[in-house]
């Protein structure tokens, strides 16, 4: 969960730098990807997170 959080974090600052600051528009579009990416990891991890536990015998 923490690596998401900060993988939010990254995307947000990466934007708005390059929102910002003329001639970085390239980081907006890597922030942009960040994001997405953060996104497909979490719905992974969350939809694989119920299989992961054992029933104790």
């Amino acid at each position: 969960m923490s690596l998401f959080l900060f993988l939010i974090l990254v995307a947000v600052v990466l934007g708005i730098i390059g929102f910002v600051v003329k001639g970085l528009f390239y980081l907006l579009v890597i922030g942009v990807v960040v994001l997405v990416l953060a996104l497909v990891f979490a719905a992974v991890r969350f939809r694989r997170g119920g299989r992961k536990h054992r029933v104790p015998r």
